[in-house]
């Protein structure tokens, strides 16, 4: 099985960054995962340690326990994992053999658990809970970036495991689009239709609207559109002023995203703009809107309903 892996591990994958949905730099660095993953990491851990209630049992004696891969797919959730022990395991530890993003297959062993039996016993689960759905949607993901070709693949804001699926996305080589509500400017139907006049999602209503967005917000500014009309009135409110308009082409299909690259390109706006097919995408249909000349496309298919990589966790004695 083939696989879109990301090149130099944790590090964000050259050519995207003038896009951006890009936003993995506020999730890493060179020294490690940045405070806002970490939190999250805490957060998410915690509450999968929580819910064990603390049961278990076994004896104290010093034991190893091989975490072995039984499918094929692209690992994630070390730094998790790690965090994990750091926080509620401090008796344990973990040795890794394989970094994020590298690519695994069925009877690998990616790491060695050492620590008291009753503790490993307790960690289990919550362990192999956390590497494989981190690593599902990694592999996941790389399924989707490798159909897409030149066609860069996105997430969205509905996540089951908030920053922690928004990692696995930027492992499997996707962007990560928006990390919160307050990461970037979002205007969806619902926002538009809230600050017009009348209630209501409308060309008129979104021109009105963009024409009054602050430039302070240019860097990445969305604006949801449904129809043609609706993404030539967000472009020509926009103009020429700094930075790049995200419109949103949501649920048009690649045939009529097709038709407003064109009409952009015919006003010279299309530079002026960044095209994201969202909403019905599938990785069936990824080579059509790649053909469309859209920049991006943006799924919760990423994520969501995403079979978990297969592992097991074997002590191996004392």
């Amino acid at each position: 099985m083939t696989f879109r892996t990301l090149e130099g591990g944790v590090s964000t994958r050259s050519g995207v960054s003038e896009l951006p949905h890009d936003r993995s730099s506020m999730l890493w660095s060179e020294a490690g995962p940045s405070a806002m993953l970490t939190e999250s990491m805490d957060r998410w851990v915690g509450s999968m340690l929580a819910d064990e209630h603390g049961g278990g049992g076994g004896p104290d004696t010093l034991v190893e326990a091989e975490l072995i891969v039984k499918s094929s797919g692209i690992l994630c959730g070390n730094s998790a994992a790690d965090r994990l022990l750091e926080l509620h395991f401090p008796v344990c530890s973990i040795e890794w053999f394989l970094e994020e993003g590298g690519e695994v297959s069925p009877g690998v062993c990616v790491a060695v658990v050492r620590g008291p039996a009753s503790s490993l016993l307790r960690l289990e689960r919550i362990l192999l809970n956390l590497i494989g759905r981190l690593s599902g949607i990694a592999t996941n993901t790389s399924q989707w970036c490798l159909a897409a070709g030149s066609l860069e693949v996105a997430a969205t804001r509905k996540s089951a495991w908030g920053l922690l699926d928004k990692w696995a996305i930027h492992i499997g080589g996707g962007l990560t689009h928006r990390l919160d509500r307050g990461d970037a400017l979002m205007l969806k139907e619902n926002d538009i239709a809230a600050m017009s006049e009348d209630s209501e999602c409308s060309p008129d209503a979104i021109s009105r609207i963009v024409s009054g967005l602050s430039p302070e917000c240019d860097s990445f500014t969305t604006v949801e559109v449904r129809s043609g009309e609706e993404a030539m009135a967000a472009a020509k409110a926009w103009g020429r002023r700094g930075g790049r308009l995200v419109l949103m082409l949501d649920n048009m299909g690649p045939s009529e995203a097709g038709e407003v690259v064109s009409s952009l390109v015919n006003e010279g706006l299309r530079e002026n703009c960044v095209l994201e097919g969202s909403g019905g995408v599938t990785i069936e249909s990824l080579s059509k809107w790649a053909e469309s000349g859209i920049d991006v496309v943006s799924s919760s298919r990423l994520n969501l309903g995403v079979s978990p990589l297969d592992l097991s966790m074997l002590v191996r004695g004392r």
